[in-house]
């Protein structure tokens, strides 16, 4: 495709909504312009996702005012079970088997690609980023929740149920939200930090940043929390290297950019764990938070190109 055009890459969290215009084609996209906004909050799961639904109409018409003309495509990835076009369940924003591809289709005047937002992040850091040349790797987002995009045998691995390494059993015994006990996302997510932290504390935090700032300043609540995260994804890890002996695991999401301070104890409570599994070299992913808004991109070029 000699020219490929601007597309809208939009990734829907549970806290914030990103959305950027790329550009550059597959190869080689660039940001132009990016923003991000809460994820509506309302009533009930499809009032939510409806809601999502609109935010990126409203998104898709902003940028086209703003860049002088129309996107040639717009890709979306949402967060939980996603298969062939309907999330079919996400736990932080509670929708159920919403057609989303059909909505978008209907709300926007742009081809709409649709995906998974972590599988997204994985086949950006796969193909251009901190994957790349890997054969057998996990790309795991740390954010408002916990899941992972597989790469095995030189393949993503794309049943919509796979991958939801933040819902394992780590054996905690609190209950998650999604009615499970012992969840590695309910102590190890990004928002889950600030959450455990400011229950103990007694005072509200803006996120997981803020609880390790405490924590290297000598704040014991704070290390206390910031520990039990890090033991936890440990068990997570060691899971993911005993099931399917990956090369790397990649770290992504918001706790990932705590860069040194996430990979060096977690990196050094894995090797005094592990025994005959293959040891997965940890690394950050290569475009930080914007993964899922590259890989969103690379979505929406594909949906041009068929």
């Amino acid at each position: 495709m000699s020219d490929p055009g601007r597309v809208l890459a939009v990734d829907v969290g549970g806290t914030w909504t990103k959305a950027a215009v790329v550009e550059g084609g597959p190869d080689h996209p660039a940001v132009r312009a990016r923003t991000r906004v809460r994820t509506p909050r309302c009533a009930d799961g499809t009032e939510n996702a409806e809601a999502v639904v609109a935010l990126v109409a409203e998104l898709a018409a902003h940028f086209a005012e703003r860049e002088q003309g129309p996107v040639e495509a717009v890709g979306v990835v949402v967060p939980g079970i996603v298969q062939d076009g309907v999330g079919v369940h996400s736990v932080n924003l509670g929708w159920r088997d919403y057609p989303f591809r059909e909505a978008l289709a209907k709300a926007v005047g742009s081809p709409v690609a649709f995906g998974h937002d972590v599988a997204a992040a994985g086949l950006a850091e796969w193909r251009l980023g901190a994957a790349r040349g890997l054969t057998d790797v996990v790309v795991m987002p740390i954010g408002t929740g916990i899941a992972s995009a597989l790469i095995l045998g030189g393949r993503p691995l794309t049943g919509g149920y796979a991958g939801e390494i933040g819902h394992v059993d780590i054996g905690h015994g609190e209950e998650c939200p999604c009615g499970q006990r012992g969840c590695l996302d309910h102590v190890a997510s990004a928002a889950s930090v600030a959450r455990r932290f400011g229950e103990r504390a007694g005072r509200t935090v803006r996120g997981s940043a803020e609880v390790l700032r405490a924590a290297q300043d000598g704040d014991r609540v704070a290390a206390e929390v910031w520990d039990e995260a890090v033991t936890a994804l440990t068990r997570g890890v060691l899971l993911l290297a005993t099931l399917l002996g990956p090369q790397s695991v990649v770290l992504g999401g918001g706790l990932a950019l705590a860069g040194e301070a996430l990979t060096g104890p977690l990196d050094q409570r894995l090797t005094e764990q592990i025994t005959f599994q293959r040891r997965p070299e940890l690394r950050c992913a290569a475009f930080g938070a914007e993964s899922g808004c590259i890989g969103a991109a690379l979505l929406a070029w594909e949906s041009i190109a068929q």
